[in-house]
């Protein structure tokens, strides 16, 4: 079973974390992975999906599976694409959901959920979206730097560093990213993990 997480869930000992920063390239190792408290790797989206289903499929105990990818999204009242509230920041452009690289790592979590589907694990899949989108400007980007800050924010938790959905916007409609692909896992919280 694959639901939404809950933030009372983002605890260390919740049950076993996998962090993924999510990528979609052809050749390039753009997705990085990190298996609770070992050490992060850059992969490919091909190996990234073996490893998920391996570990999910060999789980005795719960799965969190953090994603850097929108989990959840918003329309407005017209029924437009909208922005949530952690995907705005002062001195940062926006991340929007629906806008250049996160609508490409949407799909590549839409193919990584949908293969944990077919695969009928029996451990419980808990979902959390990851958010480290607003970096320092000139500074080099790193998929593995990016999973250990997510596992950094997860685990050593403040109140600022998880957004309920409840918080994500108070006049937009929002929900699960998945419901255009036939799948409705709720709306997980996102812990976020920016400089």
């Amino acid at each position: 079973m694959i639901r939404a997480g809950r933030d009372t869930e983002v605890t260390k000992n919740s049950g076993f974390w996998i962090f993924v920063d999510m990528g979609f390239s052809r050749d390039k190792p753009t997705c990085g992975f990190l298996l609770h408290d070992k050490e992060p790797m850059e992969i490919t989206f091909s190996v990234l999906c073996e490893k998920v289903v391996e570990q999910v499929r060999s789980s005795k105990e719960p799965v969190n599976l953090l994603l850097e990818a929108p989990l959840s999204v918003a329309f407005n009242e017209a029924g437009n694409p909208t922005g949530r509230t952690v995907e705005k920041m002062a001195g940062f452009g926006p991340r929007y959901w629906y806008l250049g690289l996160g609508c490409c790592v949407l799909t590549a979590a839409t193919y990584l959920l949908r293969g944990l589907v077919n695969c009928c694990p029996e451990a419980e899949i808990r979902l959390f979206e990851g958010f480290v989108s607003f970096k320092e400007k000139g500074k080099k980007s790193s998929h593995k730097d990016d999973v250990l800050a997510l596992r950094s924010a997860a685990w050593n938790l403040s109140a600022s560093a998880v957004v309920k959905p409840q918080g994500f916007s108070e006049t937009d409609r929002i929900g699960s990213a998945f419901l255009v692909a036939g799948m409705d896992f709720g709306i997980p919280p996102i812990i976020t993990a920016n400089s």
